[in-house]
């Protein structure tokens, strides 16, 4: 009995294990390459498959998403012979599992030799400055070549991204130095521009306000003129309207030489000639007067322009 219990224990084995090789689940976004006896059957897509156990093996297993892989930095000279390290990041996506898996040994390292080499044929036709500006130039140009390359391959190169171009330690600071005196001449020019600018709007509210000025001054002494005139014909007009005679004259007259007098620094004033008619006409008046009413008649002095002292400020 325990040879039987024996054989039947192994038959249990055997077919546990059977039905393990014949049944393959495959997951999403995966793919299977199935050989029989070394040679490539199919491809397993994701979901269950049935396979032939101990004849039917898995050589491969894909994954068909969208991969990432960056490359270490690769030095790369440039068109004026100076040496820049380049990183880069590369999206490929497998599409055709078999090619993948036959046509290529190892389409990662593939991938990586391909764009090295790409990436040092495009550079080496630039200059560096160029190179430092035409990521996008350069990205797309190693794309269209990686994706012609790996077409045959079962893969397709989604994007190609420079990560990092870094020149030498020697140009760096030579560029730094560069864009310092650049920003520096920028401020000095916007500096200038700012005074300069200045200075003219300086000029211009100066001009501005001398004309403002000048005109101003030039209405205040026309409404100045025509007030005068204006006050020299109201008073004109009264006196012509009142009609005054020689005795109101001569007395007004009188009354106005005080008046020429005031002030501290009149040390000495001239009396006018015409002074002698207007006590004429003021005596003739005043005589006229005392003869009616039976009094002397005032004593005239002559005439002639006379030096008095103003005993006033002596």
């Amino acid at each position: 009995m325990e040879p039987v219990i024996i054989v039947l224990i192994i038959l249990v084995v055997l077919v546990f294990i059977a039905l393990i090789k014949t049944i393959q689940v495959i997951p999403q976004a995966s793919a299977a390459i199935v050989e029989r006896f070394g040679r490539y059957t199919r491809t397993l897509n994701a979901g269950l498959n049935i396979v032939v156990p101990f004849i039917d093996t898995i050589r491969n297993r894909i994954d068909l998403r969208e991969q990432v892989v960056p490359f270490p930095p690769q030095p790369v000279i440039t068109q004026d012979n100076l040496v820049v390290n380049i990183d880069t990041v590369i999206y490929y996506q497998v599409t055709d599992a078999r090619a993948a898996t036959y046509e290529v040994a190892s389409y990662i390292q593939a991938i990586e030799q391909l764009t090295v080499t790409t990436l040092r044929n495009i550079i080496g036709g630039m200059d560096l400055e160029r190179t430092l500006t035409s990521r996008e130039e350069i990205n797309a140009a190693l794309r269209g070549v990686l994706d012609e390359a790996t077409g045959k391959w079962g893969i397709r190169v989604n994007r190609v991204e420079l990560k990092a171009i870094e020149p030498p330690t020697s140009i760096q600071d030579s560029m730094e130095k560069q864009m310092r005196a650049d920003r520096d001449k920028r401020a000095a020019i916007l500096q200038a521009e700012g005074v300069r600018q200045s200075e003219i709007l300086r000029a211009e509210g100066e001009k501005q306000s001398q004309i403002l000025r000048a005109e101003g001054e030039a209405k205040a002494a026309a409404l100045r003129a025509e007030g005068e005139a204006q006050a020299v014909r109201t008073v004109f007009e009264a006196i012509h309207a009142g009609d005054p005679d020689q005795k109101l004259l001569s007395y007004q007259y009188l009354q106005m030489l005080p008046k020429i007098a005031e002030g501290d620094a009149n040390k000495l004033w001239i009396v006018p000639s015409e002074i002698g008619d207007a006590l004429k006409g003021l005596s003739g008046a005043m005589g006229n007067f005392g003869a009616g009413n039976g009094g002397p008649s005032p004593k005239i002095p002559g005439q002639g322009t006379e030096r008095r002292e103003n005993p006033s400020i002596d």
